[in-house]
């Protein structure tokens, strides 16, 4: 009997996820293999030439590059705002004594049981809070690099624009993380309603992300002939 009321939830919202994690493998070996093709690896060689063009030149940049990379900082800054007031009202609801089962008796699909509903919000609070240890470790790292551009040229130097290349690669990959954390998380909320409606938005966040992921076949040449 609990089978029957808990199998589209055991089925569907793993389902969605999968999908999810399979398009973001691929998309990984896609920025690996292929970094042209993805707007991932493009922004990445972007990256390493600004770096470069602002640590070449600091004298007359390093207000530019400043205030840049001040704003790479913001928009993680506010996302991990985000994510932990998120995470604060669905601890609220965790811990409330009102029985958050009332609201959902009415359920079409899936189950509402008290386990089920505690598994709901427990899950979409890991997600929500994972996407705020990402963010803030993206904060970390793009402040460093905030101060190690503007660093004197010397020879003796260590913060070469490779390694401030670096730093700064492994603070945008961090926001990257972090942000699709929280899309995944989005998409979870419809569980308090049901699972078929997490599977849907699982399934059309896919082809949102390849739109934004991958360059479209006209503007692949012309970065290409760009890169020769």
């Amino acid at each position: 009997m609990e089978w029957r009321k808990c199998y589209l939830d055991v089925i569907l919202v793993p389902l969605g996820l999968f999908f999810s994690m399979v398009y973001h493998a691929w998309l990984w070996h896609k920025v690996k293999n292929q970094p042209q093709s993805t707007t991932i690896g493009i922004d990445f060689t972007v990256r390493r030439f600004w770096v470069f063009a602002m640590m070449t030149d600091n004298d007359k940049k390093n207000i530019v590059a400043v205030q840049t990379l001040r704003n790479a900082i913001t928009g993680s800054t506010q996302m991990a705002t985000i994510s932990i007031l998120l995470c604060s009202g669905l601890a609220a609801v965790i811990s409330s004594t009102y029985s958050i089962e009332k609201p959902l008796n009415d359920t079409i699909f899936g189950a509402h049981g008290e386990f089920m509903v505690a598994l709901k919000y427990v899950t979409i609070l890991l997600f929500f809070l994972f996407s705020f240890l990402f963010h803030s470790l993206s904060i970390i790292f793009v402040n460093q690099a905030n101060f190690l551009i503007n660093t004197p040229q010397d020879p003796m130097n260590v913060a070469t624009p490779n390694y401030v290349t670096e730093v700064l690669e492994k603070g945008s990959m961090l926001n990257t993380v972090g942000n699709r954390l929280f899309y995944t998380a989005l998409s979870l909320l419809p569980w308090i309603f049901g699972p078929v409606l997490v599977f849907l938005c699982s399934i059309t966040l896919v082809p949102l992300f390849y739109n934004l992921d991958f360059v479209p076949p006209t503007r692949k040449g012309k970065v290409n002939e760009i890169g020769n």
